[in-house]
């Protein structure tokens, strides 16, 4: 039997089977095969088949085909060689969720990864580490990892979230109350601006002044 990729020996299933040329009536212990004469707990091959192994037992030769075994998933190059029995695995790769890669090779499996198939063949990847959004509406582009603030920072008017407000600008809610978005510089999550409400100042009122 040929040695396979990575040490493994092929199996053999071994089930009762009448080989051509052994006698009607065989001598116990001793087997008919190929033109030649085995005794009992000897080895061997058909002429016509040589991924068929056979041993000669008490009850005559009990044979069984050659089981392959499985090829490593990661196989990129597979191999039939004539006086083999089981294919053979010639180079291997990186098996990632399914998919092969080249040593070496750079693969990109989604927005957010980046991997390598390394020359031990396993693959490492690098997730992608987005910094917040300096916005309360970012855009998610198919294609990109990290969200996008299409207008610039911006925040939120109140809790209600109704009303947007653009960065660095301050903006009259009602005639009563006036709001800033803070800079770019000072988001850091504050998704609410800055309000301030004029005292006794009622909606009749119009206390709005250039700011």
């Amino acid at each position: 039997m040929s040695a396979q990729t990575g040490g493994s020996l092929p199996l053999v299933l071994l089930l009762p089977l009448l080989v051509r040329g052994s006698p009607a009536l065989p001598m116990p212990g001793v087997c008919e095969a190929n033109g030649s004469v085995y005794y009992e707990g000897e080895w061997f091959s058909l002429d016509s088949d040589h991924c068929t192994q056979c041993e000669c037992t008490a009850e005559g030769p009990v044979c069984g085909r050659t089981v392959c075994p499985a090829l490593p998933p990661p196989c990129i190059h597979v191999s039939h060689y004539p006086n083999d029995c089981c294919p053979r695995c010639e180079r291997i790769g990186c098996e990632h969720r399914g998919h092969v890669y080249e040593l070496g090779q750079r693969f990109q499996p989604s927005e957010c990864e980046q991997c390598t198939c390394g020359m031990d063949g396993m693959a490492r990847c690098m997730v992608a580490d987005c910094a917040p959004p300096l916005c309360v509406n970012p855009i998610y582009e198919k294609g990109k990892c990290c969200p996008e603030c299409k207008d610039g920072p911006n925040c939120y008017s109140d809790s209600s979230q109704s009303h947007v407000i653009l960065g660095e600008t301050t903006v009259w809610i009602d005639k009563c109350t006036y709001c800033h978005c803070h800079d770019a510089g000072y988001w850091e999550g504050n998704r609410v601006a800055k309000c301030v409400k004029i005292h006794h100042c009622t909606l009749n009122d119009d206390h709005r002044m250039r700011l």
